[in-house]
């Protein structure tokens, strides 16, 4: 029997060559592929390279070569038919059932390309010409260069019923209706399916046009317009620029998800070409796999609004029953009213680079949505989330991942809203050792920002490069190690380094005025209002050597208090998994050094108070 490329090509995506070729070969890891012996010659060196990006094996000694599939055949010695059955066993698919018509199908899907790549080429030639006027205005709107145009190859679709299917007069009705170039009435009266849209061609990973959506110039609806699903279309099965994106992604190690055409031909044209966008769809199980085979953790964006989060969390739950050893997802948050192309245009790649590098890993996202506003949620309220935590935990099919997901979603709730706080056993002084004060509680005001994710000593060194921003270009490389978690403080952090990095005199007004220029005066605001942290480096009227002075100390010590969140989190999963006495000490010693740390930088804030 004959099967469609489309299910092969899915079956190759959902079996990782290495995991089946590993359970005849021991593999080791080499950078980004896996290396051993071959097992199609005698070696004692390995020659035995597995890629599983590329989605192939290849030995340097006797060159073989092929995909999971021609492994099966060609070292175990299976009929194609049956190695392609126990790969669909082990991927969750069900084999299509024999069909004389599936090589015909594929045949027909290659004729329909033909066609759509004949439409492109003309959408093209249409909005060079005197039609596409309109198409052009808006693109110089956009900002878009003709050299984005050109490698996008956009297009435009004129006005007219009929004017496509006159261009594609060799063609038949059905074929044009196969490939989503035309539609049908119920009197059965043909037409063209894109009339006064701005095209974008949809291409496959081997980078054939199998259709367009198509974005309205003048108040139509639908705004934008997709070709019909059929035997070359799928829109649940494809990603926007797949075939572009792919290479730079496995190179740069990243892939960015975003929401339209827009958005990643706006990121490309600030040089982001890693980026790729459903097609008017929230994320399919296809579209994941597709992105998970470029890179281990693809970074999803999403608005900052009500409906980016709601959009966000469809996701993480869509990718949850997926994951695997090594196979996540990050989260984005955009700034409120902008989408990547804003973002480009006003701050350029810089300040989109800071949006990502505030990208949450999926488990902190689906904490957080879960937990928000819980402080002082009632135990009703309290339980419930704690029940959506394992309903979400329990979803995952790979059993490590899942077993880990519940032991970090139960500690993370002991910790969070039920653990008691305990008194440290009372010592004597030894003979002649001074009083020293107990450690300070933390201030509520200190423990509503941690509650909430706020680092409020780095928003305090924020407000204290705004207000003097020599600041900056004296720490410039430690305040660049930082590594803010909101959006907006990354933002600033980035333009703020930036300028200065130019301007080595510049004043806070004029700061002010260049973030303003950039759409981030509102976060500046936040920011300075948002610092209630007396440190000296934030009042006016401190002296210049006091305020070099604290601030190095407090840039120190937020650098260090980074770290140990970082180093808590690993020991605190070490134990979880240990559960080994050493590994609990070290989780309270480092917890101590936490509190030891928060206290220290409360007393430098207040001891200039008066000051």
């Amino acid at each position: 029997m004959s099967l469609s490329p489309a299910f092969l090509d899915e079956l190759r995506a959902r079996v990782p060559v290495s995991g089946v070729i590993g359970r005849r070969v021991k593999l080791t890891r080499a950078g980004r592929e896996m290396k051993g012996c071959c097992p199609f010659h005698n070696e004692k060196s390995p020659s035995f390279y597995v890629n599983d990006e590329k989605g192939f094996y290849h030995c340097f000694g006797c060159g073989a070569h092929g995909d999971v599939i021609r492994f099966m055949t060609d070292n175990m010695g299976l009929p194609f038919m049956e190695a392609v059955k126990q790969l669909a066993a082990e991927a969750g698919l069900e084999v299509p059932a024999p069909s004389p018509e599936a090589r015909q199908k594929a045949e027909v899907a290659d004729s329909l390309a033909e066609l759509t790549a004949r439409a492109a080429t003309w959408f093209q030639s249409q909005l060079a010409g005197d039609g596409g006027a309109g198409a052009r205005a808006y693109i110089e709107r956009r900002g878009l260069r003709t050299a984005t145009v050109k490698a996008f190859a956009l297009g435009y679709s004129p006005e007219s019923r009929t004017a496509l299917r006159s261009h594609l007069k060799d063609a038949t009705a059905d074929k044009l209706l196969e490939a989503g170039l035309i539609g049908k009435t119920d009197e059965g009266d043909t037409y063209d399916r894109f009339r006064g849209r701005l095209m974008f061609p949809i291409r496959d990973a081997r980078g054939r046009v199998v259709g367009f959506g198509g974005r309205a110039l003048g108040d139509v609806q639908p705004k934008y317009l997709n070709s019909a699903d059929g035997p070359l279309f799928d829109k649940g099965r494809l990603l926007y620029n797949l075939d572009q994106a792919g290479p730079a992604a496995r190179k740069s190690n990243r892939l960015i998800v975003v929401e339209g055409y827009m958005d990643v031909i706006g990121l490309a044209q600030a040089g982001l070409i890693e980026a790729v966008a459903p097609l008017g769809t929230a994320m399919t199980e296809t579209q994941l796999m597709l992105a998970w085979r470029l890179v281990d953790v693809p970074v999803l964006c999403f608005d900052g609004d009500a409906a980016g989060m709601r959009a966000a969390t469809r996701a993480a739950m869509r990718a949850l029953p997926l994951l695997k050893p090594g196979k996540s997802l990050r989260i984005a948050t955009l700034p409120q009213g902008q989408d990547p192309d804003d973002i480009c245009r006003t701050g350029g790649a810089a300040a989109f680079e800071a949006v990502l590098a505030a990208a949450v890993p999926l488990i902190d996202h689906i904490w957080a949505t879960e937990t928000a506003g819980l402080e002082q949620a009632t135990p009703e309220r309290r339980a419930q989330a704690r029940l959506h935590l394992r309903e979400a935990a329990a979803s995952i099919a790979d059993p490590d991942v899942r077993a880990l997901y519940q032991a970090e979603f139960s500690q993370r709730f002991e910790n969070a809203f039920m653990a008691r706080p305990q008194r440290a056993p009372w010592q004597p002084r030894k003979p002649g050792e001074k009083w020293q004060p107990p450690i300070p509680p933390a201030t509520p005001a200190l423990k509503a920002m941690v509650a909430r994710g706020d680092d409020p000593y780095l928003r305090a060194l924020l407000a204290g490069l705004l207000l003097r921003p020599a600041l900056a270009d004296a720490h410039h490389d430690a305040l660049a190690a930082l590594r803010p978690n909101d959006v907006g403080d990354a933002a600033v952090l980035s333009a703020v380094l930036a300028a200065t990095a130019t301007d080595h005199t510049l004043e806070s007004a004029d700061l002010y005025a260049h973030l303003a220029s950039i759409g981030l005066a509102a976060e500046a605001d936040r920011i300075r209002r948002g610092n209630n942290l007396p440190f000296s480096f934030n009042r006016i009227d401190t002296p210049a050597s006091e305020v070099h002075t604290d601030f190095a100390m407090t840039l120190t010590q937020a650098t260090t208090r980074a770290g140990l969140v970082q180093a808590l989190s690993q020991v605190t999963l070490r134990f979880q998994s240990s559960l080994d006495e050493a590994d609990w000490l070290a989780q309270q010693d480092m917890r101590q050094d936490f509190a030891a740390l928060d206290a220290a930088m409360m007393r430098l804030a207040e001891s200039r108070r008066e000051g």
